[in-house]
């Protein structure tokens, strides 16, 4: 765990407030780490001593998903959206510093930092499809504004992660580091060559407007005709689309709220219920053999 046995914790650098995830073994979105997120993320955007924030993870990886031991429990505060708010708007530059895999809620919070610098051998993906969801936390409508909406799109409906280097060729990942470099020097690196040239903090959600051409709505209406011709009887895919084209037409809000309508309708669906438990019992088979 971080210093003083919290999940969260921060240092600072020559001006640069590096915030640690410490949550062993995958770091995952607890409500501890939410609230450590947002105890870190506050101070940080409000001192002026502080030009810049790193997000780091401790141990093998960033931060890999939910936390599923409150699956299927009543919501905790803070919400992750809550911490991902103040990621984005913190006015100055915030940095995800992504090694192994940014996953679900993780590769939400990249999402929603103004840089992201990985190592060659990171992951990162959307996998909620494949437990009968979407995204819950922005990850409809970040992506699509970072990466294009067919790119979005083949991340999202596949739930399969993608590679650093292929992140980057889209425009998900700023800096790839070579296998085996040191990650927070490069992070480092990079945002102090931001603040150097006195770059402006440009918000995710802000970066769509002249983007959404009529080949986006091509796109949207040709996927949504591919899909319509699964057998598997999945229905996430529908709402995935449906929010993205909400965001696109409508803006950052109205796509937001339409990405957490559909989570919440789908999170109680007996499709999803059902892939939840076959999850878990894959788990717990895998842990047992």
């Amino acid at each position: 765990m971080a210093e003083g046995d919290a999940a969260v914790g921060t240092r600072f650098e020559d001006g640069i407030a590096i915030v640690t995830v410490d949550n062993p073994p995958v770091n995952a979105l607890s409500q501890q780490v939410r609230a450590g997120l947002l105890e870190a993320i506050g101070p940080a955007a409000a001192d002026p001593a502080v030009k810049a924030v790193i997000l780091i993870c401790a141990g093998r990886t960033f931060i890999a998903g939910a936390d599923i031991s409150e699956f299927d429990k009543p919501p905790l505060d803070p919400a992750l959206s809550q911490v991902l708010d103040a990621i984005e708007n913190a006015g100055k530059p915030v940095v995800a510093a992504i090694h192994g895999s940014a996953l679900g809620g993780g590769f939400e919070v990249a999402l929603a930092a103004h840089h992201r610098v990985a190592l060659a051998t990171a992951r990162l993906g959307l996998p909620e499809i494949r437990l009968g969801l979407i995204p819950g936390a922005g990850g409809t409508q970040r992506l699509p504004r970072l990466v294009g909406v067919e790119a979005a799109l083949r991340i999202i409906l596949t739930g399969a992660p993608v590679e650093a280097d292929a992140a980057a060729a889209m425009g998900a990942i700023d800096r790839v580091v070579e296998a085996g470099g040191d990650l927070l020097p490069a992070a480092i690196d990079h945002v102090r060559a931001r603040l150097d040239g006195v770059a402006p903090v440009v918000r995710t959600r802000d970066r769509v407007a002249a983007a959404w051409l009529d080949t986006d709505r091509r796109i949207l209406a040709a996927v949504r005709a591919e899909q319509a011709g699964r057998q598997d009887g999945q229905i996430a895919w529908r709402h995935a689309i449906d929010a993205i084209e909400t965001g696109m037409e409508h803006g950052f809000d109205a796509g937001l709220a339409a990405e957490r309508a559909s989570f919440l309708e789908l999170r109680g669906s007996p499709q999803a219920r059902t892939l939840r438990e076959a999850f878990f019992a894959a788990r717990k088979a895998a842990r047992s053999s």
